[in-house]
């Protein structure tokens, strides 16, 4: 494991008027706040005013709409975990069957609604 690091600072999670900026103050916060409500009696009447926002349909990718969109990218910046760069991605994106499964990938995601 490695070395524990301090929570930023956020002004609005605070317990006893300090700031939660350690894991272990979050924690009792978030017990403390449990146990406080714990047992009380709800009205999930409330609920019923939200408002529901309609649901839009995500359309399916285009291959110029992804390769016009990764061009705007810089080269020199890796875009996730993976740390493969901007500038690999475009390059294969240059193989219609490459650009093909990615983009068949990406609208899977879509129709799946992940």
């Amino acid at each position: 494991m490695g070395s524990k690091q301090k929570l930023p600072a956020i002004k609005a999670i605070q317990f006893n008027s300090r700031p939660c900026i350690e894991l272990d103050d979050l924690w009792q916060a978030l017990h403390s706040s449990f146990n406080s409500a714990h047992n009380h009696q709800i009205n999930i009447n409330i609920l019923n005013k939200i408002l529901l926002k309609p649901v839009s349909d995500w359309k399916s990718f285009s291959k110029e709409e992804f390769k016009n969109t990764i061009s705007k990218c810089n080269d020199t910046l890796a875009p996730g975990p993976d740390k493969i760069s901007w500038k690999i991605l475009k390059w294969i994106v240059n193989d219609n069957n490459y650009l093909t499964s990615i983009i068949n990938i990406a609208n899977a995601y879509i129709n799946l609604e992940h």
